[in-house]
Formats: structure tokens, C-alpha cells, sequence
């Protein structure tokens, strides 16, 4: 009698196993507040006297000091943009900039008119900044590349952000995970596309934990005021009493509390899931475990540093908030990153790299 259950015949194929990766660590950060402070305040002094023009040398400097001190298996990154590229990209900003204001202000329907040509101009001018951007960034002589498509720019950045409007911002959460994915599904190492697999539901889902964030807070907040007589109708109540000054006070304290904690939420989920979920095929992978609680602590000292310095104590959050996110960041480099970098550098022709850096400007103004 025939067997129901056939013996299955027996694979020649071998299972691929996973490579053995050459390195498994964190990413290392060794910037130092003092040291960045000494740029940051000569940038400053310095934009400040050329009128602003020295800004595209304060950005290269700050740039580089960030990439310089940022490493993966010991290797630290390349910020390759010159000032030069920078000021042009300003330059033309400011023109285009001047051009609006003087066409607005004497022939508004031309104004009007510029405003939408420059709606439809938005998504090339998106690209060519995250492209600028890719394209300057080196690490081990590997050149990061980014290729966006103007049309599912158009979609991603205009229309869908237009249409969430009529869905009460319910179509929000959809909109930044496609936002994301189109970034970083563009990204490349070398010749090897990122791969990026994101989920909406995890965007919607950590919308709805920080509505509920926020939503907790203020009831928390209203709580406290009711516990020492206070309400929000004693404003208008008490128009000579010391409620006019103590309760705008603690709102502001409240809502400065709310948004960082709302801010370090959103930011942990989606930046953990975005690191867990991307990976060049072979080459690397990447982990996030960047925690909601301390990240809202390092924000709301960061806030608070600011203010009661005059801004001084900038270049110390910005150097404690890169530190952090390198400590909570692992990446694994797989055997084929060293054949990556072999053919990158056998590649590289430096005519090649000159002639296209001729056409390289930053159009981003930040």
C-alpha cells in the first residue's frame, strides 16, 4: 500500500549559515564639552562679525569635530564638505530669499505664485540636501550615497503630509514611517542599499503611548495646582494676586515637562525600531536600546542647562546627547565590509571624485 506520507527526497542544498562576525561593539564617542565649547564659541564670534558668512566654515568645523570623534570599531568617521560648497548653497538661499521678499511685497499674485512653485520645489531641494549630506560622509574611505526619486519625494513630503490635514491627523503616524522609510531605504554603503523593513503599527502604537503620555501629565499637573488651591479659572478670577505670576510659571514648567517627555518616548521607540530593523545585507547590522526615562532626564537637564547659562552650556548637551547615543548603539560588521572597502578603494579615481564635488553644493541652511 502507497504511503499518504511520502518520504520527502533528500536536499542536496547546504544551509546557509549566518557569517561570524568580525565585530560586535558599541559605538564609541570621545567628544569632550570643554573642547567643543572652544569651537562653538569662535564659530560664533566669528559668524557673527562676517555676518553670517563664516557660518559655512562653522558648519564644516562642527562637522567634523562630531564625525571625527565618532567610532565604529575604532574607525571614526569623514566629514568631506568643504566651506566652499557650503556658502554657495547659502548663497543661492539667500538670493531666491530676497527675490521672494521683494516679488511679496510689490506684486503679491507673483509672490503667491513663487509659493507654490516652490511647494513643487521642496522635494529636489529635500533631496539634494540628504544626497549632499550621504555623499560627504565617509567612514573606512566608503563613500555613503543616497538616491531619492522626486516623485515618491513629491508624495512623501507633500502630498501625504496635505492629506493627513483632512484625516485630523490621523494619517500622521503613516505618513513619518513612510517619511522614514524613503530616507533610509535610499541610504547606500558604497554600492550596498540599506535594507529597511519599518511597520506602521509601530509608529501608531507609540502615537498612542505618547497621547496617553501627555494626556497623564497634564492630569498630574492639574492635580498638583488643585492640591495647592490653584485653578486654571483663577487667572481670570484673581486678576492682583500672586496667581497671576506663580501659574503661568508651573504651566510652562508643566508643558516644558510634558514635551520632553513626549519627545523622549517617540524618539526611543522609533529610533530603536528603525536601528533594529535596518541592516547592508552581509556587511553590518545595527541595535538601538536608547530608554525613554533617562534620554526625558538628559533632555529636560539639557533644557534646563541652557537656560540658566544664556545658552552657554550648548556645546555640553549637544556633546552629552551624542555620548549617550553612542553608548546605547551596537553595531556587527560581517567578513564582507572588508571586500566592501577593498573595492571601494580600488574603485575611487580622485579625477572622479574632484569633478563631482565641482557640482556638490548644500542647499540646506542648517
Amino acid at each position: 500500500m502507497e504511503s499518504i506520507h511520502p518520504t520527502p527526497p533528500e536536499s542536496n542544498e547546504t544551509i546557509s549559515q549566518p557569517a561570524t562576525p568580525i565585530f560586535s561593539g558599541k559605538v564609541q564617542f570621545s567628544g569632550k564639552g570643554a573642547e567643543f565649547f572652544g569651537i562653538w564659541i569662535v564659530n560664533i564670534l566669528l559668524s557673527v562679525i562676517t555676518l553670517g558668512i563664516y557660518s559655512a566654515w562653522a558648519k564644516v568645523r562642527t562637522y567634523r569635530y562630531f564625525y571625527g570623534h565618532t567610532r565604529i570599531d575604532g574607525h571614526s568617521f569623514d566629514y568631506l564638505a568643504t566651506p566652499i560648497q557650503i556658502l554657495k548653497g547659502r548663497i543661492l538661499a539667500v538670493i531666491v530669499f530676497f527675490i521672494y521678499t521683494f516679488t511679496t511685497s510689490f506684486l503679491p499674485i507673483v509672490g503667491f505664485l513663487f509659493a507654490i512653485g516652490f511647494l513643487f520645489l521642496m522635494p529636489w531641494i529635500i533631496n539634494q540636501g540628504l544626497r549632499f549630506n550621504m555623499r560627504m560622509t565617509r567612514h573606512r574611505n566608503v563613500r555613503f550615497t543616497f538616491k531619492g526619486d522626486y516623485g515618491e519625494a513629491f508624495v512623501n513630503f507633500i502630498l501625504l503630509p496635505i492629506a493627513s490635514v483632512f484625516t485630523l491627523y490621523l494619517l500622521m503616524p503613516y505618513v513619518i514611517k513612510r517619511i522614514d522609510s524613503y530616507i533610509h531605504s535610499n541610504i547606500s554603503y558604497g554600492d550596498k542599499p540599506l535594507n529597511v523593513n519599518l511597520k506602521g503599527e509601530t509608529y501608531y502604537l507609540t502615537a498612542l503611548i505618547c497621547f496617553v503620555v501627555s494626556s497623564i501629565t497634564m492630569v498630574l499637573f492639574m492635580g498638583v495646582l488643585g492640591l495647592f488651591g490653584f485653578g486654571l479659572m483663577d487667572i481670570e478670577n484673581q486678576q492682583n494676586s500672586a496667581v497671576m505670576v506663580i501659574l503661568p510659571i508651573i504651566m510652562m514648567i508643566a508643558y516644558v515637562l510634558m514635551i520632553a517627555i513626549v519627545t523622549a518616548v517617540w524618539t526611543a521607540a522609533i529610533r530603536n525600531h528603525i536601528f533594529d530593523n535596518s541592516q547592508f545585507e552581509n556587511v553590518a547590522t545595527f541595535n538601538s536600546e536608547l530608554k525613554p526615562i533617562p534620554f526625558a532626564i538628559l533632555l529636560l537637564t539639557n533644557m534646563l542647562a541652557i537656560v540658566f547659562s544664556l545658552g552657554l552650556a550648548y556645546p555640553w548637551t549637544k556633546v552629552r546627547t551624542s555620548k549617550m547615543l553612542a553608548d546605547v548603539t551596537t553595531v556587527t560588521i560581517y567578513p564582507e565590509a572588508l571586500n566592501l572597502i577593498d573595492t571601494q578603494q580600488e574603485q575611487q579615481s580622485s579625477f572622479a571624485e574632484e569633478a563631482a564635488n565641482v557640482f556638490d553644493i548644500d542647499l540646506s541652511l542648517t
